[in-house]
């Protein structure tokens, strides 16, 4: 698939992951459809990619978790732009922590931001691309925790998998239209994600948690290459996206040899509640 002259919608677009797959689709001649909560940081986004030579049709704010605000969105950028042509969900939050720490509200922001909120995008933007019968793609951006069990993640997980399930059943039901599915699954990025992730019953000023946070940015991958990861998977409309191996090979682990991907978990799981333990408040 090519995305010259495509439309674009990107979700998430005013900083990490969104705003350098909006950089980087603008470069490949896609006309972007932009939005995110953040309203002066997704202007800033839509300046760089008019500043490069790229085209924004539209760039306006919106709480993927309002259906009626991503309803309101979809009719006006139809009826101005006419359907898109790829369905990016890419905004999305994080929030860690044990089943001890976890707040009612820190499962339901997961659930509503991180599954909710592409299922509105995807129910708003997704029909009149059917209808208008010219193919398409659509790109669900979700997480090495959507695919293994990372520690304290069993909240984001939660949302994650469940964008996974959604993933895996739109491949098979889009198909018919010629309209592609990508999961895409991040390991570590480094975006400012990082710094605002809320780790629940932790203090991350402590030295513990500084020193497991810089080991994390060591390893993470950028928003550039995971946008490239992202692009190049649509491109050759791929299922799967990875950005990692680490990542590719722990799924592998985990459905053609259990006991050593038993194993790693368990050990993973060891080393972060001992990195917490003097943390914790």
């Amino acid at each position: 698939m090519r995305l010259d002259g495509k439309r674009v919608l990107i979700t998430g677009a005013a900083s990490g992951i969104g705003r350098a797959t909006a950089l980087a689709a603008a470069e490949k001649g896609a006309q972007l459809v932009l939005t995110d909560l953040q309203a002066h940081a997704l202007e800033e986004s839509a300046t760089l990619v008019r500043e490069r030579g790229g085209t924004v049709l539209h760039a306006v704010p919106a709480d993927v978790t309002d259906r009626a605000a991503v309803g309101a969105l979809a009719d006006q950028v139809h009826a101005e732009h006419g359907s898109v042509d790829v369905v990016m969900n890419v905004a999305g939050v994080s929030t860690w922590g044990s089943v001890k720490t976890l707040r009612p509200e820190d499962w339901d922001k997961m659930i509503d931001v991180n599954l909710r909120g592409p299922i509105h995008v995807i129910s708003a933007f997704v029909p009149a691309m059917i209808d208008a019968r010219r193919g398409g793609h659509v790109v669900n951006v979700s997480s090495a925790a959507g695919l293994i069990a990372l520690p304290w993640h069993a909240a984001y997980s939660a949302s994650k998998f469940g964008l996974r399930g959604v993933s895996e059943v739109l491949r098979f039901d889009l198909r018919r239209h010629r309209i592609g599915v990508s999961l895409v699954c991040p390991g570590g990025v480094d975006t400012p994600l990082v710094k605002s992730v809320d780790i629940v019953g932790v203090d991350r000023e402590r030295p513990e948690m500084k020193r497991l946070i810089a080991g994390f940015r060591r390893h993470a991958k950028s928003p550039e290459h995971v946008a490239a990861c992202l692009l190049r998977g649509v491109e050759r409309e791929r299922y799967m996206v990875y950005t990692s191996f680490d990542i590719r090979l722990a799924y592998w682990a985990q459905r053609v040899f259990p006991p050593g991907y038993n194993l790693a978990m368990r050990l993973m799981n060891d080393v972060f509640v001992r990195a917490t333990k003097q943390a914790r408040v």
